[in-house]
């Protein structure tokens, strides 16, 4: 049986809410308290919540060859990464006024990969910091012929220089052993690829 979350939404009081950057991305400060789990209210606690919002996230996987896709673009964030600034990722992307998850998966194949991925297979939701961010990933699989795909990608006006990859499975997974396949989302996706991998290779349904 699942044990459900002791408190919820309705357990914690929001006392103010002030924008203190609206850039990119917006930094809310917040004075918030919540219920305690030995009884009574907590002092009200001041925090700064980075709102990005919902993003995508999409793994390429060629289940006929057992290739994997992997984009490669420069992060800001991974300046002081053992292996430098340029990240291996998931295909990935924010989710817009009156899109769907799945819309955003198949758009950024298109833009990040020029990828036409149908056939997208859930693998989880999950926060990805929520410690200070409110943002949500939502994972899947894009199934997909992965033979003669590498090439340069992404839009100018965005500012995106993406190199797709194509590595055979094999590869793609000692390379997360060795720890260089080190982006959360990746890891996670390389996780539900492996206990999903003999399911797959069988697996007919492949869009191109």
């Amino acid at each position: 049986m699942i044990k459900r979350h002791r408190f919820g939404a309705q357990d914690c009081r929001i006392e103010s809410r002030e924008t203190v950057f609206q850039g990119f991305f917006r930094i809310t400060r917040m004075v918030i308290s919540h219920r305690l789990f030995g009884g009574g209210w907590s002092a009200p606690l001041k925090r700064e919540l980075f709102q990005r919002g919902d993003a995508v996230g999409v793994l390429l996987y060629d289940p006929k060859n057992d290739l994997v896709g992997l984009v490669e673009q420069f992060r800001l964030g991974a300046l002081k990464d053992q292996f430098g600034p340029w990240q291996y990722e998931v295909v990935a992307g924010m989710i817009g006024p009156d899109e769907t998850p799945a819309e955003v998966g198949i758009r950024e194949c298109q833009e990040e990969a020029g990828l036409k991925v149908e056939n997208l297979i859930p693998i989880c939701d999950y926060l990805v910091s929520a410690g200070g961010s409110d943002e949500k990933m939502h994972m899947y699989c894009g199934l997909v012929d992965l033979q003669g795909r590498e090439g340069v990608f992404g839009l100018d006006t965005e500012g995106e220089d993406i190199l797709l990859q194509v590595w055979p499975y094999k590869e793609t997974m000692q390379a997360q052993s060795e720890g260089l396949l080190n982006s959360a989302a990746l890891t996670i996706a390389l996780m539900w690829l492996q206990l999903n991998h003999q399911k797959l290779t069988n697996s007919t349904q492949i869009k191109s």
